[in-house]
């Protein structure tokens, strides 16, 4: 598997050289076919179409300083978007209370403890949910917005924490990004693979690892209730490309988007949602929820507009490696550093992250889902 990713990697590259060298122009065209396939619904989509820098940031002042400004903005109000799905989240980052028969799932935990007790413990007894029937702690990637509180929320309520497995290993051997805005990477829980599900009580979320934003970035697909009707909801486990010229990465989120583009259609999502309020103009929907009329519900698109939303991060994605192709031809660095995805997840991973592999390559040939129930237990041992 791993041979066959690699080969992939070599002839893609291959590929590239033997047509047209792209132009500025390409860039262009990508650009404005994301922004025509985006129309109006979907422009809170098309920054991911700007420029982004060919190295990744570090650890600084000034990087603390701009998460600090996010952060610190003023919040939302919690609300609810559907009869078992609610925002308890910052006006930068998402956090998002999945209700179940059993207790509740809360998706994503913020940037650190502080925030995670004012804004989701806080906006939970606001909206009547008891933070103590929090059962598991999704964290849709290994970024301290996500998984800031997620080891107080455990602590607090003996709640587990989920993480795919090559997140998980991310968090402890070493970040991609760090802050002292964010706290610590929480201790190693529960680790999920591609297609594996989590049930509790009348609900079960799908784990689909999507790789680009993270190597083991978590995109959850599960149902949502609205009156008597069941739609099925998906988030968007992670969006900018704030990695650096990494090519392989970039090629992993392109797959990604493909793939999820035709699971979505078998599937019949109609919901598109996003860890990122901005991303899918949470906000906005929540307020017109309030008013909207019974039986209407902003948060439910449609299943063409998911299919939309895929492709318009496909083609900002194809357009940011053009860029990067751009720079590569200009200057004397080969196309596929050596910082790229290929070489770093075949040295720091195993073969347990095979299906990371499978998901880039066989789009639409995903294996089926295994079927792996985690009963809650707070005594259970770490």
């Amino acid at each position: 598997m791993r041979k066959t990713y690699l080969a992939s990697l070599i002839l893609g590259a291959l590929a590239a050289c033997s047509t047209v060298p792209p132009t500025q122009a390409t860039v262009d065209q990508y650009v404005d076919e994301a922004r025509r396939i985006a129309g109006e619904d979907l422009k809170f989509l098309m920054p991911v179409c700007n420029p982004q820098p060919a190295v990744r940031a570090a650890p600084s002042q000034a990087m603390d300083e701009s998460l600090a400004k996010l952060i610190n903005q003023p919040a939302p109000e919690p609300g609810q978007a559907f009869d078992n799905l609610y925002y308890v989240g910052s006006a930068w980052v998402s956090a998002w209370v999945l209700k179940t028969s059993e207790g509740l799932i809360l998706i994503d935990a913020l940037n650190n403890a502080t925030e995670a007790s004012a804004l989701i413990e806080g906006g939970m007894r606001r909206l009547g949910l008891d933070p103590a029937q929090i059962r598991y702690v999704l964290v849709t990637h290994g970024h301290g917005d996500h998984y800031g509180g997620a080891q107080m929320i455990a602590q607090r309520y003996g709640a587990r924490i989920v993480a795919s497995e090559i997140d998980w290993k991310m968090m402890e051997t070493g970040l991609e990004f760090d802050s002292k805005m964010w706290d610590r990477p929480p201790q190693r829980d529960i680790a999920v693979r591609d297609g594996e599900t989590l049930t509790l009580g009348d609900i079960t979320v799908r784990f689909m690892i999507t790789p680009g934003h993270t190597l083991g970035t978590i995109t959850p697909v599960f149902n949502v209730r609205d009156g008597g009707k069941t739609h099925k909801a998906m988030i968007w486990g992670g969006t900018s490309f704030n990695f650096g010229r990494d090519m392989g990465r970039l090629d992993g989120y392109i797959a990604q988007t493909e793939r999820m583009r035709e699971l979505s259609s078998q599937w019949g999502i109609d919901v598109p949602l996003s860890n990122h309020p901005g991303y899918d103009g949470t906000v906005a929907k929540l307020k017109a929820r309030a008013a909207a009329a019974p039986g209407s519900n902003p948060f439910v698109s449609g299943q063409p507009v998911v299919d939309r939303a895929m492709r318009v991060l496909n083609t900002c994605a194809r357009a940011q490696k053009t860029r990067f192709v751009l720079m590569a031809q200009a200057g004397t660095e080969p196309l596929y550093a050596a910082s790229t995805v290929a070489p770093s997840l075949m040295d720091a991973h195993a073969e347990e992250d095979d299906h990371v592999h499978a998901g880039m390559l066989a789009l639409g040939h995903t294996q089926p889902a295994k079927p792996t129930a985690f009963p809650f237990n707070v005594m259970a041992s770490r």
